[in-house]
């Protein structure tokens, strides 16, 4: 469905298990996904030191728009397109219950600040800017 294809595998390093490694697009080290698998460990449940979902990226929002028409004809279920300010989103469960998500690059982080200045001050989507004295005060410094 996602159009991966299996391209290897390996020994778990920790000794327990295979990992299966997945190409996608030309492949190389930004486009594999490594699934390890580990039949031994108990089943995962949501909570600290988990796995809440997995990203993956989409070059601009008509990848999200194509991404929703295909699992659309594989009748699976998704959130829709979810406006992130920074990035649009597009959630959906696999089989197995884990949480996929593809996002869009566009329209980035340099939304709305330059480049230059990236990363100087926190920048907050809109909606979440009349909390910003919430936000800032949970903060630990840098």
């Amino acid at each position: 469905m996602m159009n991966m294809r299996a391209t290897g595998e390996y020994a778990s390093p920790d000794g327990e298990g295979v990992v299966h490694v997945f190409s996608m697009g030309q492949g190389g080290p930004a486009a594999e996904l490594h699934v390890a698998v580990q039949p031994g460990l108990p089943v995962a449940r949501q909570g600290a030191g988990a796995v809440h979902h997995v990203a993956f990226r989409t070059p601009d929002t008509q990848g999200i728009q194509d991404w929703a028409a295909r699992l659309r004809e594989f009748r699976i279920p998704s959130s829709g397109e979810v406006e992130r300010y920074y990035f649009r989103s597009l959630y959906f469960r696999e089989p197995g219950g884990n949480l996929f998500e593809i996002a869009s690059d566009t329209p980035g982080f340099t939304v709305d600040e330059p480049l230059e200045s990236l990363g100087e001050r926190l920048s907050l989507p809109p909606f979440l800017e009349a909390k910003r004295e919430q936000i800032e005060a949970r903060l630990k410094p840098l």
